[in-house]
């Protein structure tokens, strides 16, 4: 394994006296992509805001390339890209937009236009139309694409993006899916994504972390259920779902304290189940396919709760699995941690 390019060591970071980020160890390696997955305010702007090195973290340490560095590193500076979720852009042509970075970087002349004429193709722009056109006459599709354009023209060795489909059309987000991977496949960036589509995450990430209240844990295919919490008699605590189900669950900690759910599985024989503290009825949602293992994972639907179950081998080859079905799951309550 190639020497990872990102090491963060005993990292903190805090707002107001609050911290919002706790990562202890987290290496990522050359050319992957890595997916970050969470509830908003989890942390993960910050994190890559911090990985970016455009914010100082707190206390901790983070090498890029194997040395420490720090927010507008000189010798890092240029090697690191962030899109952020919603990008300015300067009240100038999208020629001038997208060709500011390469500019600052010494970049001139015939170059310029070259790396701005290919950029703007890699995002499904036309050089001749979009170059002379002004800021305001951009929709906001084609304004997240030339704001990506302009990251990509400068061939970044890291590109991170937050949330880089959100509030755009269909064909935009098809276009910048097809972009962001392309730079990896063909430049070798390194990507880092956050993004609440998480079935483009497992589709293309080599790994995933999941984020809540500022730490990582898991693959991201936990499921985590927030409270509140309340007793449901026989020394039994738990929530009732908006379909009327019970959520039985060990005692918690704090009324407002969110369960880590580990272990579920698809029940083979539901007629057995049925009435089992530790059984739930819900409706297949989609199925998700986990690129860098080749497993399936299934989104069921338990009234409004949405729980993510891995697949067995035997379910995927008989194809028992399919959106719209009713199925049985079932869990267990020491695979239940609190967070």
């Amino acid at each position: 394994m190639e020497k990872p390019i990102y090491e963060v060591r005993s990292l903190k970071h805090a707002y107001g006296g609050k911290t919002i980020l706790s990562v202890d160890h987290l290496d990522l390696q050359p050319a992957s992509i890595v997916g970050l997955i969470g509830p908003n305010g989890s942390g993960k702007s910050s994190l890559l805001r911090i990985l970016g090195l455009i914010e100082k973290p707190t206390q901790g340490e983070i090498r890029f390339n194997g040395r420490r560095v720090e927010p507008f590193s000189e010798d890092t500076r240029f090697m690191v890209t962030l899109l952020p979720q919603e990008p300015f852009l300067m009240k100038r042509s999208v020629l001038s937009n997208v060709s500011y970075g390469l500019k600052l970087r010494g970049k001139n002349g015939l170059d310029v236009t070259s790396r701005v004429r290919q950029a703007l193709s890699v995002v499904g722009l036309d050089f001749d139309d979009f170059a002379d056109r002004p800021w305001y006459a951009l929709s906001g599709g084609e304004m997240q694409r030339v704001a990506l354009a302009a990251r990509l023209a400068l061939k970044p060795k890291v590109l991170l993006l937050d949330e880089p489909t959100a509030s755009v059309d269909a064909a935009s987000v098809q276009l910048i899916k097809e972009a962001t991977l392309r730079a990896r496949r063909e430049l070798g960036t390194t990507l880092v994504v956050a993004s609440h589509d998480w079935q483009w995450l497992f589709e293309i990430c080599d790994e995933i972390l999941h984020l809540f209240q500022g730490r990582i844990f898991g693959s991201g295919h936990e499921t985590i259920v927030f409270g509140p919490w309340h007793s449901l008699g026989s020394k039994k605590w738990g929530k009732i779902l908006s379909d009327g189900q019970q959520l039985v669950v060990p005692e918690p900690p704090g009324g407002q304290s969110a369960a880590l759910i580990e272990g579920l599985q698809i029940s083979e024989n539901s007629a057995a189940e049925t009435g089992k503290d530790n059984v739930l009825h819900g409706i297949v949602s989609r199925l998700s396919l986990e690129r860098k293992t080749g497993q399936v994972f299934a989104t069921i639907l338990v009234g409004d709760l949405p729980i993510t179950v891995r697949l067995s081998r035997d379910q995927n080859k008989v194809h028992a699995i399919s959106p719209g079905e009713t199925v049985t799951i079932q869990y267990y309550l020491d695979r239940i941690n609190w967070i």
